[in-house]
């Protein structure tokens, strides 16, 4: 009980900071971030069903025409338990897409990460087999892309599925040891089964990257020469103010396109701290203070990278950043829990950042 008062003053105090820095939509700026790219590309954004509400649906409308959900159509959340699935949240991102004529991409169908465990034991407690692994695949997929048939137009199909080692190919999953390299192309054919319609991606990070764009290239290269229903590839673009360079993000752009797929940048931001795979805690000079010279090499990095796309736009379908805004982002919680970062092109009051005005100002 002697919380009580201190968790009332910190309520009231709380209500106040959020009063106070509320979401700023009417920034003097008439034109949204998707204006400007009208004749370009759609301009997406993941988003929570937290983000459709009040002014912070006014600002997505206005800056974004296609949204992603960030977590909520990802396996584990969607279908926790074998015969359950967990609708509420990807329904209401759906919805709101199509009652404000917005695109949806729906993200992700097959990924060793948020996966259940339940989808890879059999009955007994044991390692599922290959053929009731696959089953249980195109049941899950099947579900979810029947569900949203006419209303999702691309799905990330198969997620991160290259080894970051670079002396390996495929990353070792249990998707990979239970179905050896038949999975990936099973469930393109799954997906395309479901909704003949929708454009399908297959996905993953760091692709900019020579040592791993060769081996998605190869990936890529082999389920279309085998005509398998693959239509794109997405590249995260989850990138820093180091990486990558113009000639890098050119390069991969045209090999991955030469295939004749499309390419989407599907999940993009830019960190003010190098690239890191592994988690670690905080270091002491990791004061999270967004200087000056931080904010310039960050509006140099994205002045660069989207000039590259707008050079690409014939094959270029589309670029989605990964969150609305600085004022939440998951790398405020990876790889470093607690560590603040500035990755987009709004700050933390929902305002155009000296980034945003260097991407529209061509």
């Amino acid at each position: 009980m002697r919380n009580t008062t201190i968790s009332s003053a910190l309520g009231i105090l709380l209500f106040c900071a959020c009063t106070a820095t509320k979401t700023s939509v009417n920034n003097n700026e008439p034109n949204g971030l998707k204006d400007y790219y009208h004749s370009y590309f759609p301009m997406g954004v993941a988003v929570r069903p937290s983000d459709l509400k009040d002014e912070t649906a006014e600002f997505l409308l206005k800056n974004f025409n296609s949204i992603t959900a960030e977590n909520a159509m990802k396996m584990q959340p969607l279908h926790p338990r074998e015969n359950f699935y967990y609708w509420r949240d990807a329904d209401s991102i759906v919805n709101f897409g199509v009652n404000h004529g917005i695109k949806v991409r729906g993200h992700a169908l097959c990924w060793h990460e948020q996966a259940p465990d339940w989808m890879f034991k059999d009955a007994n407690g044991e390692l599922a087999s290959k053929d009731l692994l696959l089953q249980r695949l195109k049941d899950h997929i099947f579900t979810v892309v029947k569900r949203y048939k006419g209303k999702i137009y691309a799905w990330d199909v198969v997620n991160e599925a290259i080894d970051d080692n670079p002396d390996n190919f495929l990353r070792n999953s249990l998707w990979y040891q239970i179905c050896g390299e038949d999975f990936i192309a099973k469930a393109f054919e799954y997906a395309h089964e479901a909704d003949p319609q929708a454009k399908l991606f297959y996905n993953d990070y760091n692709v900019v990257r020579p040592e791993k764009r060769e081996r998605v290239y190869r990936l890529l290269k082999k389920l279309v020469d085998a005509k398998v229903p693959i239509h794109g590839v997405g590249l995260q673009g989850h990138w820093s103010i180091y990486e990558p360079s113009e000639a890098e993000l050119k390069t991969a752009i045209e090999q991955f396109s030469s295939l004749g797929l499309d390419v989407q940048i599907t999940e993009l931001d830019v960190s003010i701290y190098p690239w890191e795979k592994e988690r670690r805690a905080k270091r002491p000079e990791e004061d999270g203070v967004f200087t000056a010279d931080l904010q310039n090499r960050q509006t140099e990095q994205y002045a660069k990278i989207f000039k590259v796309f707008r050079q690409n736009k014939k094959v270029l379908t589309g670029v989605t950043f990964w969150n609305l805004s600085d004022r939440y982002t998951w790398l405020d919680h990876y790889p470093v829990q607690g560590r603040k970062n500035y990755p987009l092109l709004f700050d933390q009051d929902f305002k155009p950042k000296k980034a945003f005005w260097e991407v529209v100002n061509f």
